[in-house]
């Protein structure tokens, strides 16, 4: 018998570093063809400085034009909305069909300091008034833990660190949380390892992952945690995005494609359409050709 297993698709993360501007209209069709391919969840947009990422600068439009295209018998997605501030939140919760708000949460001083030059009390103060103002919009909330598979940075950190920010998360009643393996330095070993070691902290938490990798270890690092009770992954399709951070060019997403065969070969259903998935990685390699300047993936 097959298990369920949720995927959560992440366009924009593999769009917002791209170097040139994808037109709005297809991000929009973009979109839609997930949708259509079964995907459910989908970390579509970001409310962010469009000085500082230009390609998120449309998200509002972007998501209007997805709210009309969308076929009335289908179900409405759960698409995330990523915020880094409180005026990026009031952005979020007035876009037509954004239905979670996403933040990362960086457990790293110096990661915390180069994305969003906050300290940590204040990173913390905004995630309690997010929980509070989602509940009161009736929208779901996902706190990403940055570095919660450790960083280059020489700073503390251990599975005890991340368990305590689990702790913390489940005590101001935030519900879904991902591990965020930011510069993809983690083996397989470790996924495994530190997802068994932190789970019990989050009774009551859907409990993701969000994984960087090179490619030729990334089915071994989705392996290893769905072993250790994971049933929730983000990825990007043909693995395009990541972090600036990794200092690696190999590192990035990985593809959800190599997501997909590792859950079938695991046993767990995704319920994404094969026909329709073709499509969408069609898209996503003309994107790579037109926007990204890289490679095509087969």
């Amino acid at each position: 018998m097959e298990t369920a297993a949720t995927i959560v698709e992440c366009p924009r993360d593999a769009w917002q570093g791209l170097p040139d501007f994808i037109p709005t209209e297809y991000k929009a069709e973009y979109l839609k063809e997930l949708v259509l391919a079964g995907f459910k969840h989908i970390d579509a947009v970001s409310f962010v400085s469009p000085k500082h990422v230009k390609q998120m600068a449309d998200s509002e439009e972007v998501m209007a034009k997805l709210n009309t295209s969308l076929p009335l018998e289908i179900g409405p997605p759960d698409i995330i909305g990523i915020v880094v501030n409180e005026k990026g939140l009031q952005r979020a919760l007035v876009a037509p069909g954004v239905t979670t708000i996403g933040y990362p949460y960086s457990i790293s001083a110096y990661f915390r300091r180069a994305n969003a030059n906050v300290t940590r009390d204040e990173s913390r103060l905004l995630v309690e008034e997010l929980r509070k103002e989602t509940a009161a919009a009736n929208r779901g909330l996902v706190i990403y833990i940055s570095m919660a598979f450790g960083n280059p940075y020489g700073e503390p950190w251990g599975p005890e660190i991340v368990g305590d920010t689990l702790e913390w998360l489940k005590d101001i009643r935030v519900r879904t949380v991902s591990l965020a393996d930011t510069v993809g330095h983690a083996s397989p070993q470790l996924v495994g390892d530190l997802y068994r070691s932190v789970k019990d902290h989050v009774a009551g938490i859907e409990l993701g992952v969000h994984l960087h990798s090179r490619p030729e270890n990334a089915e071994e690092k989705i392996l290893a945690a769905y072993e250790a009770g994971c049933r929730r992954f983000d990825g990007a399709l043909t693995g395009l995005g990541g972090c600036p951070f990794a200092g690696d060019n190999l590192i990035g997403n990985i593809a959800t494609e190599d997501i997909l065969a590792a859950l079938l070969k695991a046993g767990a259903d995704p319920g994404i359409d094969s026909g329709r998935l073709a499509k969408v990685l069609e898209m996503t390699n003309e994107i790579r050709a037109k926007y990204a300047h890289a490679p095509l993936v087969n």
